[in-house]
C-alpha cells in the first residue's frame, strides 16, 4: 500500500521540477498549503447538503410549484401483471416485434394491449413536471448562491483583475479559508449528486450522469491537489455564470410560461457563449498555458491539467454549436422546449426539442 501511495503522489509528477512535498508539508505560523486530505470535508457536507436538498424540494420548492398550479398528480400506472413486469425488469423496456408476438399469445392479450402496458410502465417510473420543476429549483437556488458567493469572493482576490496571480509563488501559494470553502462546497454539491442518483428515479442516463459527475469530482480534486485552486476557482466562476440561467428556463418551461422561457432561454445562450467562446479561452487558458509556463514552467500534472482544459474548450464550442442551432430554428420555426438538460463542470449535456 506504502508503494502504491508513494506512486500515485510521484512528486515529479505533481509538482515543479526543485519542490518536493517535504518543501510544503511545514509552513511558516498561520500559513496553510492545500493537502488532498482537506478535500475529506466535502464527504460530511454533501450529506447535509443532500439533506437539505430534500427538505429544500418537499416544503419551498413544492410549494412553490402548486402556486404556479403544478400538481404532483400521478399520471396513469400500469396494471399489475407479473408476466409483463418480469419482462419489463429483465429483459426489455420496450419489446420488438417478436417479444410483442410472444407476449400477446401467452397472456391472451392483443398486441396493442401489450404495447399500452410497456408504454404505460415506462411512463410510470419517468419523474414528473413537478419534480423536475423542484429539482430544478433546488439547483437554481444552489448555482445562483455559488455563482453570487465565488464571484463575491473572487471580486477581492487579484488573481481575477492579474491572472499572473495565480502563478506568482506557485506553489507556495496560501490556501485562504474564502478559497477552501468555495472549492469544498463546490465538490460537496457533485458529490451529493452521485448520491441522489442512488436515490432518485432511475432514468435512461443513469450512468452518463454518474461518469460525468465523477469526472467533476475528479477535475476539481486535482486541481486542489496540487495548488491549482487559483485558477481552478476562475474556472469554477465562469462556468457558474450560465448554469443558474439553464435552471430558470427549465422552471420557466415547467410552469408553462412559455416567453419567460424564450427570453430566458436567449439570455442564456448569450452568456453561455461570452463566457465559453470568449472569457474562457482568453483568459482561462491564456494564463494556464501562457502565463504559467513563462512564470512556472510545464511539469507533468501541468500538461495534464491544460490538456482536460483543451479538451473542456473543444466541448464547448460543440456545445456552442448546438444551442446555435436550436436558436436558429427556434426563431425560424417556433418556440423551443427543453426536453433534457444537465450540467457539467463542467460539462453541458442537452437536447432541445423545437415545436
Amino acid at each position: 500500500m506504502a508503494a502504491l501511495s508513494a506512486w500515485f503522489w510521484n512528486e515529479r509528477f505533481w509538482l515543479p521540477h526543485n519542490v518536493t512535498w517535504a518543501d510544503l508539508a511545514d509552513p511558516a505560523p498561520g500559513v496553510e498549503y492545500p493537502k488532498a486530505g482537506h478535500l475529506l470535508a466535502a464527504l460530511p457536507l454533501a450529506v447535509g447538503i443532500f439533506a437539505v436538498r430534500i427538505l429544500f424540494e418537499r416544503f419551498i420548492a413544492s410549494a412553490c410549484a402548486r402556486r404556479l398550479h403544478i400538481q404532483a398528480g400521478v399520471g396513469r400506472r400500469a396494471q399489475p401483471n407479473a408476466v409483463l413486469e418480469k419482462v419489463f425488469t429483465s429483459i426489455t423496456t420496450n419489446p420488438d416485434t417478436r417479444h410483442l408476438d410472444g407476449l400477446s399469445k401467452q397472456l391472451d392479450w392483443d398486441v396493442r394491449k401489450v404495447q399500452r402496458w410497456f408504454r404505460h410502465r415506462r411512463n410510470q417510473d419517468k419523474p414528473g413536471t413537478h419534480t423536475k420543476f423542484c429539482e430544478s429549483m433546488w439547483r437554481f437556488t444552489f448555482y445562483l448562491g455559488i455563482f453570487i458567493y465565488g464571484l463575491q469572493f473572487l471580486w477581492q482576490s487579484p488573481w481575477l483583475w492579474d491572472t499572473r496571480h495565480c502563478w506568482y509563488g506557485y506553489p507556495y501559494q496560501v490556501m485562504t479559508s474564502g478559497l477552501y470553502h468555495y472549492y469544498v462546497i463546490e465538490l460537496a454539491f457533485y458529490w451529493s449528486l452521485m448520491f441522489s442518483q442512488f436515490i432518485d428515479i432511475k432514468r435512461k442516463d443513469f450512468l452518463v450522469m454518474f461518469i460525468h459527475h465523477l469526472a467533476t469530482v475528479g477535475l476539481v480534486s486535482f486541481s486542489y491537489a496540487n495548488n491549482m485552486a487559483r485558477v481552478g476557482s476562475l474556472v469554477l466562476c465562469v462556468h457558474d455564470t450560465s448554469d443558474f440561467l439553464l435552471e430558470a428556463a427549465k422552471m420557466a418551461n415547467y410552469a408553462k410560461y412559455q416567453r419567460l422561457c424564450d427570453f430566458l432561454f436567449i439570455v442564456f445562450s448569450v452568456v453561455f457563449f461570452i463566457t465559453r467562446l470568449v472569457i474562457y479561452p482568453l483568459w482561462v487558458l491564456n494564463s494556464t498555458m501562457f502565463e504559467s509556463w513563462a512564470i512556472v514552467g510545464p511539469f507533468p500534472s501541468w500538461w495534464l491539467f491544460n490538456i482536460l482544459l483543451l479538451v473542456l474548450q473543444v466541448l464547448h464550442i460543440f456545445w456552442s454549436y448546438l444551442i446555435f442551432r436550436i436558436a436558429l430554428k427556434a426563431l425560424l420555426r417556433g418556440k423551443v422546449r427543453p426536453i433534457y438538460l444537465s450540467n457539467h463542470n463542467r460539462i453541458l449535456v442537452f437536447c432541445f426539442e423545437v415545436q
